[in-house]
């Protein structure tokens, strides 16, 4: 089953949102040339440039994301205002998105940085909604520590690390390989996800066309 992390280098909504639908599992696209980054959005909850016209389709199974109260907590935000921000966009995106499966990805890209205990402020948002838990990490970091945490989904970008070489490899996880090149899965089982590393938001619109086939030639 192939997704993307969000992030997309369109303007035009409609195009964003039917490249995300040609995807196993539709993700809500975020344009960050039009104030969707992560930053910007969660100042003002649910204001997504595609949330509208993504809710007008159904869906069997759909990826949603939001900035993680960690990142937040690192850009100087304090905990109780990093997981009132975060439940207020889920919650704006949630509200009348029409779909039987709802994978929750938390964008925690730089989350080794972190030099605090992270769950409870996962659980803290995760325990509010009824969501497939996922957590989306893009440099490297203490992988043990996820494979502990009550999540469903890691995302991490399989062209850098290789998560098999670590004693607590999977522990009941499933996986997002995030993927430059076929080599880069290591060891696909039921259930994961293949994906590109990242966001595509520095990417061409053809680039992306080109990322889509490069996930679809895995199946």
């Amino acid at each position: 089953m192939i997704t993307q992390i969000g992030s997309l280098p369109y303007k035009n909504i409609e195009k964003a949102i039917q490249y995300s639908l040609k995807h196993d599992i539709p993700f809500l696209p975020e344009l960050p040339k039009l104030k969707d980054s992560m930053f910007e959005y969660i100042k003002n909850p649910g204001s997504l440039s595609c949330l509208e016209e993504f809710k007008k389709h159904e869906f069997n199974k759909v990826k949603i994301q939001c900035v993680g109260p960690v990142t937040l907590m690192l850009g100087n935000y304090d905990e109780n205002k990093a997981i009132e921000s975060c439940y207020n966009h889920i919650y704006s995106i949630m509200d009348g998105l029409k779909a039987k499966e709802i994978i929750l990805f938390l964008d925690e890209p730089t989350l080794g940085h972190a030099g605090f205990n992270f769950k409870q402020y996962w659980d803290a948002i995760f325990s509010s909604f009824n969501v497939t838990r996922g957590i989306h990490v893009c440099n490297s970091m203490d992988w043990d520590k996820l494979f502990y945490s009550d999540i469903d989904i890691i995302r991490f970008d399989a062209s850098e690390y290789d998560l098999t070489t670590f004693p607590k490899y999977r522990n009941n996880k499933k996986i997002a390989w995030g993927i430059k090149s076929l080599e880069d899965v290591k060891e696909f089982q039921e259930g994961d996800l293949i994906t590109p590393p990242c966001g595509l938001f520095s990417s061409t619109e053809q680039e992306c066309e080109d990322v889509l086939k490069l996930l679809q030639s895995y199946k």
